[in-house]
């Protein structure tokens, strides 16, 4: 029995070791109670737990080992905070100014490191160059010339070397983003396919956690070609082995990212592949399947509760009552929304003749902004105003606006028109 407690001892002793805290600091005048905490999976957020307000601070426990991005949202104010974790804790402050974050100061060393290594590598992309071409008009034994050979150096030497064994994420991201995406405009320092394939195989855990498998994903599209997509994705796949988290990982940003950018034949190629899977799907794989199953042609369009809704007393999507509906996600700062849904309000009398209900469901975050918007629109609109972190992003599969989706009178989806054209174009109204 005494091995047993021993045991025990150690494992709780680990269990203390493994977790850490998240510490957020407002001013008073920061009138937000609820913080929610978020982890990565890929290019998707992970909610960790939510918490309020004691004092203006917010403390979060993590109950396990986490090293990559994380983030705190504050839905109230549509405020949110990016910061990293290795597995310690961390704090930081928030200056606030009219309800918005000004600026953040890091109190932990990870992320006050992190932070200023970012801050360099801007400097560095964007400053650099201009700074390169002033020396030209100045002499090294001025004032200013001399200045301007000293800032050059510094942003012209190599990032502050990195200790992996004190800062293993911070290590990770800066090697990695270095290699793979930090170079795209030089084509000579460009990595080819085999190397970042290589890389997507080789890399450890804090590959999902890191930020860096999208873009490092598009990267790799590219440099395969417009047309070898699919001989590139395939042997992207057979090498992560598709049944295994990582190859599924991969999978689901692959379906997203043709989605993303239309890539209808793709989407649909590694849809089809992914629903045909017969091992255990992990989650990230899980909420693709989901998210496009909610929005097939046939499907029943999951309902929605409205927050506000304007121009009618329904209370959810299902409420409204029409021979059709056409849904549209959309926000009164997309160009492409301004340009469309003008044309859809010349055939609201229309549309509203033959039973036919538009409802918009926005993603904006600016109160005022939207308000001024919608008093032009006599449909039925609603928002949550937290942009793109609204909950119907993802229950409907929404990466662009505006979107459209047209319903039966049983909220079944008939069509999903790609532009405002297409809506008029289905009703004869075109």
């Amino acid at each position: 029995m005494k091995k047993i407690y021993m045991l025990s001892a150690v494992l709780t002793a680990f269990a203390l070791q493994a977790q850490f805290t998240v510490t957020v600091q407002t001013p008073a005048e920061f009138k937000d109670q609820d913080a929610i905490l978020y982890t990565l999976n890929g290019s998707k957020d992970i909610i960790v737990t939510k918490e309020q307000s004691k004092n203006n601070t917010w403390t979060f426990k993590y109950p396990s080992n986490y090293m990559g991005m994380m983030k705190v949202y504050f839905p109230s104010s549509n405020n949110t905070v990016s910061f990293i974790s290795e597995n310690k804790n961390i704090s930081f402050k928030l200056d606030i100014q009219n309800s918005k974050i000004k600026d953040v100061i890091y109190l932990d060393e990870a992320n006050d490191l992190m932070s200023k290594q970012q801050e360099g590598s801007q400097k560095k992309e964007l400053i650099l160059p201009a700074l390169s071409q002033i020396k030209e008009y100045y002499k090294d034994n001025t004032d200013f010339g001399k200045a301007l050979k000293t800032e050059i150096d510094r942003l012209s030497g190599s990032a502050n070397s990195i200790d992996a064994a004190k800062h293993p994420f911070i290590a990770y991201y800066n090697t990695n983003y270095s290699k793979f995406l930090g170079n795209q405009m030089d084509t000579s320092k460009k990595v080819n396919p085999d190397e970042i394939v290589d890389f997507l195989d080789k890399s450890g855990d804090m590959l999902e956690s890191s930020s860096l498998l999208r873009p490092v994903l598009v990267a790799y599209l590219n440099a395969g070609g417009n047309t070898n997509v699919a001989a590139s994705v395939d042997k992207l796949l057979d090498r992560l082995k598709v049944e295994t988290p990582r190859g599924q990982t991969v999978l689901s940003e692959l379906i997203d990212i043709f989605d993303v950018y239309q890539m209808d034949e793709f989407k649909t190629k590694y849809l089809g592949l992914a629903k045909g899977l017969k091992c255990t799907i992990n989650d990230r794989l899980a909420s693709t399947l989901k998210s496009n199953a909610n929005v097939e042609m046939g499907a029943a369009f999951p309902n929605y509760k409205f927050q506000s809704p304007v121009n009618s007393t329904a209370k959810s999507l299902y409420d409204v009552k029409a021979d059709k509906k056409v849904v549209i996600f959309w926000s009164s700062t997309c160009s492409h929304c301004e340009s469309e849904l003008p044309k859809l309000l010349e055939k609201y009398n229309d549309l509203k003749a033959k039973n036919i209900q538009i409802v918009g469901l926005s993603l904006d975050v600016d109160k005022d902004s939207y308000s001024k918007k919608i008093a032009a629109f006599p449909w039925i609109n609603d928002s949550e105003l937290r942009g793109w972190n609204s909950s119907y992003v993802d229950t409907y599969n929404v990466h662009a606006t505006p979107t459209y989706f047209i319903l039966d009178a049983n909220n079944k989806i008939i069509s999903k028109p790609d532009h405002v054209g297409d809506v008029l174009e289905y009703f004869k109204l075109k």
